[in-house]
């Protein structure tokens, strides 16, 4: 008799297909299925020697083929793919076993999703895995939500095949319902974000110096031997080291300057606006990936005028204040993409571990960093930390970074360089500060043409001037 799996994988694309292995690798007896039968085939010939699978040609057979409780994870195209497996899958299903989302979704349908299994007994764990396929072969960072009794069961196996950084496994239970799957839309925004940083820093070394891809890719290398190391700055400096093959020429110039993306930075952003979150970092970097695609648009506004040429100079000054400033935004957009996990926890009651988030961040991940380790320590030390910014160590980083940080800002600027992130994060680090904002004026504009009132800053209350009138104040 074949022996029953402790875990099933339906959805044998590269993602989980890799997932699967890894599952197998580590020991388990692996149940797999796919809607298309040659998929499961294919990974059977040429990866059934990594462990003990157990192939289903049919939704009823895999299900069949898993010990209770069941333990399904799903890694389908996020929205109705995963609802019409779901829906499959649930009526083979005994009360207490168990559906495991392992793609990217919206923490509504997430939400929706656990509530709805819940009803019939049945558990629904939203777990964001980050690292591609190489990641969940070997090790990703994973972010699973839902209930404890849930993680209870599934938390060990995660943990298991989870990158590990100083022994520990970068997975943990983030919280009920949609946490698990917020915190890693989260993930990726900040990505999207720490993407268009380095890809301005590296714009600005090519354009205001006369520093070649090639030399830009020793520049990254070197930076990411320092407090700049990251998963990101190490392939920069492969990616800008490539020469194509067919040219000669560099990789990087012979790529349509178009950046494709698949949402979840966009559900950043939507979720930072439905909580009233400011993340202004991880918005341009979504809109300058818009921007990049509107290929008709820019062709139409090539020839506007801008700033004479400036002299191209190379400054090891100027890339020492390219790296600083590069740190500097770095540290502001994941504050905000803390601050925002930090907001959404509590108006959904799931009192996430912040620090937890970014231990887990450190191996894994697309965003793994040098510098998370700083942000786990900060938020150890302080867990009601209000905002990054004010933690020692990145307040002293952020103060070193000031005179070169506004110097990049202000000579792209004069260049004409679009620098949409550096200069987005220097604003929001300058608002942050301000003793007062504008926003005093926008107020009394609101009041003017729509009576929507204001607050005095001497009293209590709502008032309204009556600007077509006396111009006389009462409470509103």
């Amino acid at each position: 008799m074949t022996e029953l799996a402790r875990i099933g994988v339906t959805g044998l694309s590269v993602m989980g297909r890799n997932l699967a292995r890894n599952l197998a690798r580590h020991g388990h007896v692996v149940a797999v299925h796919n809607r298309t039968e040659n998929r499961t085939k294919e990974l059977i010939e040429e990866f059934g020697h990594e462990g003990a699978f157990v192939p289903a040609q049919t939704a009823a057979e895999f299900v069949a083929a898993i010990a209770r409780p069941r333990k399904i994870i799903v890694m389908v195209t996020a929205g109705d793919p995963t609802d019409r497996v779901i829906d499959e899958l649930t009526p083979l299903l005994d009360p207490g076993d168990m559906i495991i989302d392992g793609g990217n979704a919206n923490v509504a349908e997430t939400i929706r999703r656990e509530e709805a299994l819940r009803e019939k007994g049945l558990h629904f764990v939203g777990a964001g895995i980050s690292g591609g396929e190489e990641g969940a072969l070997h090790g990703p960072s994973i972010m699973p939500g839902g209930s404890a009794e849930a993680y209870a069961e599934i938390g060990p196996i995660l943990e298991g095949i989870a990158a590990r950084v100083d022994g520990r496994p970068c997975c943990t239970h983030v919280g009920p319902d949609g946490a698990g799957h917020f915190v890693k839309t989260v993930h990726n925004g900040i990505e999207y974000a720490d993407m268009q940083l380095i890809a301005e820093a590296y714009d600005l070394l090519r354009k205001a110096t006369n520093l070649v891809p090639d030399d830009i890719a020793e520049v990254f290398a070197g930076w990411n031997e320092g407090r700049l190391a990251s998963y990101l700055v190490e392939i920069t400096a492969e990616v800008l080291g490539q020469v194509d093959a067919e040219t000669g020429r560099p990789f990087v110039d012979v790529v349509m300057d178009r950046a494709e993306q698949k949402g979840t930075g966009r559900w950043t952003v939507q979720a930072a606006l439905d909580l009233g979150t400011p993340v202004p970092g991880i918005a341009e970097a979504v809109f300058a990936r818009t921007l990049s695609g509107q290929t008709e648009l820019r062709a139409a506004a090539r020839e506007l005028p801008g700033p004479p040429p400036g002299a191209r100079e190379a400054s090891r000054a100027l890339v020492e204040d390219i790296e600083k400033a590069l740190y500097a935004s770095k540290i502001v957009v994941y504050a905000q993409g803390f601050h925002q996990i930090a907001t959404a926890s509590a108006e959904f009651g799931w009192k996430v571990d912040l620090g937890a988030m970014a231990r887990i961040w450190r191996g894994g991940c697309i965003i793994r960093a040098r510098f998370l380790d700083r942000i786990w320590s900060a938020y150890n030390a302080d867990p009601d930390l209000p905002t990054l910014l004010t933690d020692e160590y990145f307040r002293e980083a952020l103060t070193d970074a000031q005179k070169a940080w506004r110097r990049v800002v202000s000579t792209a600027t004069w260049l004409g360089i679009p620098v949409p992130g550096l200069s987005s994060a220097l604003a929001y680090y300058d608002g942050l500060r301000a003793q007062r904002l504008p926003a005093a004026l926008i107020q009394g504009q609101r009041d003017y043409f729509g009576a929507h009132g204001y607050r005095r800053v001497d009293r209590a209350g709502t008032y309204h001037t009556a600007w077509s009138g006396n111009r006389g104040e009462s409470p509103s």
